[in-house]
């Protein structure tokens, strides 16, 4: 009898504190994007809601009970961009972690950022994304497999205007070139457009869906620019570089 009260007693506790989680989680899920003010205009009409049925205002609760009946389609329509990014997240979430060694995130960040230098310095354009934990797998399709070691070299290779691939962008998995030319998502926010360059707006676009760091150089500007979970991180030179590559490599998700 004792237990069977305590089962009671503990129930809805732990009920409001999943609760509670999964808001704070959807809060977080939606920081920083065009969905939290329409959000938390849901959680206040939904608290309205509440008030309306506790005091027996019939007509209000009436209302809103329709109101909320056909929210469904204006939720899917507001939230689309979220909605899409968060079911990418969860599909490109590797089992196994990409982890590298020391020694490799070293030799890789060195030979990224010697190549880079090299291709501002004449005047050539690049787009790069390292992939961290976030799979890379269907961008890595679209464009052409290659499998090399990451070589400054063939980094300046790739983005030769002859080349054919260097129009696209070059994804390293694993510590590896796996392919080039591939095909990266636009930013959602159109007005980057007008500011930034293609390049600049397909490394924003990926790093809107996955936690990839992206590099870019510009051609016009012959600057080098890191993007990172939507952060710029612009004017970098070698240096600077190649330590912004090392950190955020060894930078873990829950950090």
């Amino acid at each position: 009898m004792l237990g069977h009260n305590l089962i009671l007693y503990w129930k809805p506790a732990i009920e409001i504190a999943i609760l509670w989680f999964l808001i704070y989680q959807i809060m977080l899920f939606f920081k920083g994007t065009r969905g939290l003010q329409a959000l938390r205009g849901i959680i206040i009409l939904l608290l309205a809601f509440l008030v309306f049925q506790k005091f027996d205002f019939l007509v209000l609760s009436w209302l809103f009970k329709k109101l909320f009946g056909i929210s469904v389609i204006a939720i899917l329509i507001i939230f689309h961009p979220e909605i899409r990014m968060g079911l990418a997240q969860i599909g490109k979430r590797q089992i196994f972690k990409n982890n590298l060694k020391d020694e490799d995130i070293i030799l890789l960040s060195r030979q990224i950022a010697e190549g880079c230098e090299n291709l501002a310095k004449n005047k050539l354009g690049a787009l790069i994304a390292i992939e961290k934990d976030d799979s890379l797998a269907a961008y890595i399709q679209s464009g052409e497999a290659i499998d090399s070691r990451v070589c400054a070299d063939l980094i300046e290779a790739i983005f030769t205007p002859n080349n054919p691939l260097h129009d696209g962008g070059l994804i390293i998995s694993r510590g590896r070139i796996a392919a080039a030319g591939c095909i990266f998502p636009l930013a959602i926010n159109q007005e980057l457009s007008r500011v930034f360059g293609t390049r600049h707006r397909a490394a924003l676009g990926l790093s809107e869906e996955t936690d990839a760091i992206l590099i870019v150089v510009s051609e016009e500007r012959r600057d080098i620019s890191i993007i990172y979970r939507r952060k710029f991180y612009k004017d970098l030179g070698a240096v600077q570089l190649e330590t912004k590559i090392k950190e955020l490599l060894k930078t873990k998700e829950n950090e």
